[in-house]
């Protein structure tokens, strides 16, 4: 007959569980509060959850029951719950974002390596939420850390698309973003009911994009894209305040006027002094049902066109980074809450989505928005 484990060897296992949102070990976020081990090898964990109705629980306690009934010896586990204590939530936000009396940006901090992608358009329609969300999927299938801000207050549309459900966790005054795909994600239409529209001057929304970037606990992403509203106004130049490291992509369609305006969106950075990481083309043509045969349902040379007259404008070279053909199966995945990248991805569309994300992700970390911590040499 096999002798019960240790609470030494419990604790080992319990090492192994990690919290769902916050994705450390419960151990060392101290949710841990009690383990009872009986003669004969029942074992009863107590784990302190960071809030009331914690949304999770039933996750972590399939997590913890699963890594203890592993140990040799055990004949059955209850896991039983607590609630942490006000005290105990604010050392645990302590830990995890530091002093919040700063309301610090993570992002903005000249040691992080977040890439940050700020997705814009001169104007709506283009699909611009479309390709943040298919980019942004094939960068996290890809095994990097990814997150998504959507930005476009007034016309949020990334939970749709990501089919994200369930709403934000607030500890202290942390923000645990949903999950979907592996994919962090925030929005304003987690926090508003049904369908309501948001009606807010400039000053808001500068407050809550400030609020998604200080408060909303990320960890430690690779890649952070941000789906800004359509055009040049109050989120694009509170992104270049708060985020001066965050590069543009610029989304436009292969029409002239689509693209003259997505010139003006982009030339922002001159401004701003932001960095231009390319061009992206989208609904370049459509195969017809017929005969198979490219049409350009739009025209073409657009991307390029943006792309030109923005390297003479900057003085550095602004690539179009692809182009992306015109796709119903795009919409239809959008609309069910599936990326086509994941879903279809030997689609002319999603291949072509996939080779973008490859060329961004093997991008490195531009100097812009960089302190480079030097002085100078006095003679």
């Amino acid at each position: 007959m096999s002798h019960p484990p240790t609470v030494e060897q419990v604790t080992e296992a319990l090492a192994t569980v990690q919290d769902p949102e916050i994705h450390k070990p419960i151990t060392e976020l101290d949710m841990v509060d009690a383990v009872d081990v009986a003669p004969d090898g029942a074992v009863r964990v107590s784990v302190l959850l960071t809030i009331q109705g914690c949304p999770l629980h039933d996750t972590i306690k399939r997590d913890v029951t699963g890594a203890v009934a592993r140990l040799s010896g055990v004949s059955g586990v209850e896991v039983v719950f607590g609630v942490m204590s006000d005290e105990q939530r604010q050392t645990l936000q302590r830990r995890l974002m530091g002093d919040q009396g700063a309301r610090e940006i993570p992002f903005a901090a000249s040691d992080s390596l977040t890439k940050i992608y700020a997705v814009a358009s001169g104007k709506g329609g283009v699909g611009k939420s479309s390709v943040t969300v298919n980019l942004a999927a094939a960068t996290a299938d890809r095994g990097l850390k990814v997150g998504i801000l959507d930005a476009d207050i007034y016309g949020h549309s990334v939970p749709r698309m990501l089919g994200v459900t369930g709403k934000p966790t607030q500890v202290e005054q942390m923000i645990m973003p949903p999950e979907s795909l592996g994919m962090k994600v925030i929005s304003i239409g987690m926090f508003t009911a049904g369908n309501t529209p948001v009606v807010w001057r400039g000053p808001m929304l500068h407050r809550a994009l400030q609020q998604f970037l200080a408060d909303v606990y990320w960890g430690d992403l690779d890649v952070l894209f941000m789906d800004l509203p359509p055009g040049t106004g109050d989120i694009a130049l509170s992104v270049a305040q708060l985020l001066p490291n965050a590069e543009i992509l610029v989304v436009t369609t292969p029409q002239q006027a689509s693209a003259e305006v997505a010139e003006r969106a982009g030339a922002i950075a001159l401004q701003t002094h932001q960095r231009i990481a390319g061009v992206i083309e989208n609904m370049v043509w459509l195969p017809c049902p017929h005969c198979g045969q490219k049409v350009d349902v739009f025209g073409s040379g657009g991307g390029q066109m943006v792309a030109e007259a923005l390297t003479r404008a900057l003085g550095a070279h602004v690539p179009v980074l692809g182009q992306v053909p015109l796709d119903i199966r795009l919409r239809e995945q959008s609309d069910l809450g599936d990326p086509l990248v994941l879903a279809e991805p030997d689609t002319p569309a999603a291949k072509e989505l996939l080779a973008i994300a490859d060329k961004l992700s093997a991008r490195g970390r531009g100097l812009a928005g960089r302190r480079l911590g030097l002085s100078p040499i006095s003679t």
